[in-house]
């Protein structure tokens, strides 16, 4: 089974690292990605820029360069940055602009819209939103006006949940990624999910899983084999994600 690891951090202390609540995690590079995810058929994939990132630019080119074709790149940006520097980007890999509301490092939220609408126009890139499902009830006449998102790590919460489920029915992705950081039975979701939108669900690793109570484990991609037919995994691992980076291998 092909995998697009949809979620996933390089963390190279060679690149600026910007403390989030005093915490700068460890690094973790193309290499050691590469070594935990060797029993895994990872075809491509997305590098996911972290609040300890901030804005820097400069790893997540690194990384795309040392990963090669079929990953892109989720980057954040503030609403300062120029059309020049987001199509230097889109041409380098990156393919979404991430809003980190659980850690910040990224713009703020009364940014969203604006800058989604200018990125889709500029270069088709969609939003990634890495938010509590408490929040989603507050958010959501905004999320509905975006052109296009994603939600990460199953919206973390229980409470929440139906909303997301609202979304994900008028349209938006969501992660399958970070199962150690939900409050919820993940079997349940995950069919939930599916049945709502078979389109939505984007498999990722989450690696390494900074200051999650647990990290990626083979377990988690069992789980989802053990739920859904060999079509529908197909659809989990690969082509939800291939189609929603647009890449086309």
């Amino acid at each position: 089974m092909k995998i697009f690891d949809s979620h996933f951090h390089i963390i190279d202390h060679q690149f600026p690292l910007v403390a989030n609540n005093g915490f700068i995690p460890d690094a973790f590079s193309v290499e050691q990605y590469q070594q935990h995810t060797s029993q895994l058929n990872i075809m491509a994939g997305a590098v996911v820029s972290g609040s300890f990132q901030a804005f820097d630019q400069s790893y997540l080119l690194a990384a795309l360069k040392q990963l090669g074709p079929g990953f892109v790149g989720v980057t954040q940006l503030p609403a300062t940055c120029p059309d020049a520097e987001i199509l230097d980007l889109h041409h380098s890999g990156v393919r979404a602009l991430r809003f980190n509301l659980k850690r910040g490092g990224s713009e703020a939220i009364q940014h969203i819209e604006a800058l989604a609408q200018r990125v889709y126009t500029l270069a088709g890139w969609h939003i990634e939103l890495y938010v509590d499902s408490t929040e989603l009830e507050s958010l959501y006449p905004i999320l509905m006006r975006l052109p296009k998102f994603s939600i990460d790590h199953l919206g973390l919460s229980a409470t929440g949940f139906s909303t997301l489920l609202k979304l994900i029915e008028a349209g938006a992705r969501v992660k399958a990624t970070g199962f150690g950081r939900v409050d919820f039975n993940v079997a349940n979701a995950l069919q939930k999910i599916f049945s709502v939108n078979p389109d939505a669900l984007l498999f990722g690793t989450d690696l390494p899983g900074t200051r999650a109570p647990r990290a990626f484990t083979p377990q988690d991609f069992e789980l989802i084999s053990s739920l859904f037919s060999t079509a529908q995994q197909e659809k989990i691992f690969y082509k939800n994600a291939a189609d929603f980076y647009h890449i086309n291998n």
